[in-house]
């Protein structure tokens, strides 16, 4: 049966720094009509300064998805992408003053939170910030099954035609803290509740090497997990809270900096889940299919994100 698309009822504001700039930054997410698609608009660049929310503006992926049409630059956009997808937001036109969105708390909650807090416990089948645009949405199907490993870092998806969209991650850092972790996502998951909540994270030796590689500047301890796989000296945390201009670092027993409390114990997978539905759906379009994923990041998730958009065909 063919659903209209939807679009929001009203526009929603959010202020925030980039998790990689530092940068501050105010975004609006606005209603946008049929056929419109997500796109975003610098408005810092003036009117005519938009790009479509799509795969074949991928420029690079490092510890984010970035998008680029001439002057014209997005990045950091997975988590605002996978709540727009998952929520059932066809059209939306995102206004922006910068070049990163903002990172928030390191989750897609504040999105999913702000624009549904009216009705926070309602499914979202009926949220009524949802508007039904006039016409129908357009639905793709594989014609054949996609395998794409990256023989380099061992990281593979598989993305097989289906009935209906859903996703399994499978994560291994071959860490002590972490251990394995899988996650999944179908059509009767409440994103809001089990996908939305989960932070993205980093490991403790990662930090000053992400730094001194001019990211992670708006980074802190409210937007992100920081896993400490081995015993640190004070020292080095006192050094890094100096860098960071945080306060006093301290490593609890668990392996997470500052008693971090985790929100599901496979918060990790969850958000490699969250990070994928945000960069699949770069394909431009809903399809039907189902994704195994293991040790995924953007950089394989928007490869095969392409290449899906290449092969998929419109169901009749």
């Amino acid at each position: 049966m063919k659903t209209n698309q939807f679009t929001l009822k009203r526009a929603y504001t959010f202020k925030g720094k980039g998790l990689h700039t530092g940068r501050l930054v105010t975004m609006e997410v606005a209603p946008a009509p049929e056929n419109h698609g997500i796109k975003f608009k610098r408005v810092d660049l003036g009117e005519d300064a938009v790009i479509d929310a799509c795969v074949d503006f991928v420029t690079t992926t490092a510890r984010g998805t970035t998008l680029e049409k001439g002057d014209i630059k997005i990045s950091t956009l997975e988590h605002l992408m996978a709540t727009l997808y998952a929520l059932g937001v066809d059209n939306a036109l995102v206004s922006i003053d910068s070049q990163e969105v903002p990172i928030l708390d390191g989750s897609a909650l504040p999105y999913a939170d702000k624009t549904f807090i009216t009705i926070r416990n309602v499914p979202y089948t009926e949220l009524q910030v949802l508007d039904v645009n006039s016409q129908p949405r357009k639905i793709y199907t594989l014609k054949e099954k996609i395998v794409y490993k990256d023989e380099k870092s061992g990281s593979e998806i598989i993305v097989m035609p289906d009935d209906h969209f859903s996703a399994e991650v499978m994560i291994d850092f071959n860490s002590k803290v972490l251990g394995n972790q899988y996650s999944r996502y179908t059509k009767d998951t409440d994103f809001v509740k089990e996908i939305a909540p989960c932070r993205t994270f980093v490991f403790f030796h990662e930090l000053e090497p992400l730094f001194k590689n001019n990211l992670i500047k708006g980074g802190d301890l409210d937007n992100a997990i920081v896993i400490v796989e081995h015993p640190v000296e004070q020292s080095e945390l006192d050094r890094l809270a100096e860098i960071f201009k945080t306060d006093s670092l301290k490593r609890a027993p668990e392996g997470y900096l500052n008693h971090l409390q985790l929100r599901y114990q496979n918060e990790c997978a969850r958000h490699k889940l969250l990070d994928l539905i945000g960069d699949f759906s770069l394909a431009g379009f809903r399809f039907n299919a189902k994704v195994i994923a293991y040790k995924s990041g953007h950089g394989i998730n928007t490869k095969v994100a392409k290449l899906i958009r290449e092969s998929a065909v419109e169901l009749i």
